[in-house]
């Protein structure tokens, strides 16, 4: 269940593309609202719902975690399995950017990259609830 217009979607959907093809190893890109709401995926797994729930609850200890040690408001976690990583980046407050990559990613560029995008989708997704709060769009 997406919670922002087809419009703003699509666009999602095409910056998650665009990532994938700048960093190859990526095997999965998901976009969702901070409370675990799919936004956009491109990935072939057919899991997202599950992967946003998770990326909700992963978030929220992560944020408790960053303010309980003073590090400040949450920016991005990384978790490094036997099979590769799963990253999760800030979008705004409202949404995250969570991706799955195989184990010889260069980590480096992977924040980069995603670093970047996840910025990009802040400003789809802020440009949306202005448009939506100022009556310009439709709901």
């Amino acid at each position: 269940m997406s919670t922002v217009p087809p419009e703003a979607e699509a666009e999602i959907l095409a910056e998650l593309r665009r990532l994938r093809a700048r960093v190859p190893q990526l095997t999965g890109a998901l976009a969702a609202s901070a409370d675990g709401f799919v936004l956009a995926q491109d990935s072939a797994a057919a899991e997202a719902e599950a992967v946003a729930a998770l990326t909700a609850a992963a978030l929220g200890v992560a944020q408790r975690l960053s303010d309980s040690t003073g590090q400040g408001a949450f920016r991005e976690l990384l978790v490094r399995g036997a099979d590769g990583y799963v990253a999760t980046y800030a979008a705004g407050v409202a949404a995250v950017l969570t991706l799955t990559a195989e184990p010889r990613v260069n980590v480096g560029r992977l924040h980069l990259e995603a670093r970047r995008s996840s910025l990009r989708i802040a400003e789809l997704i802020e440009h949306t609830l202005a448009r939506r709060g100022s009556g310009g769009g439709t709901a």
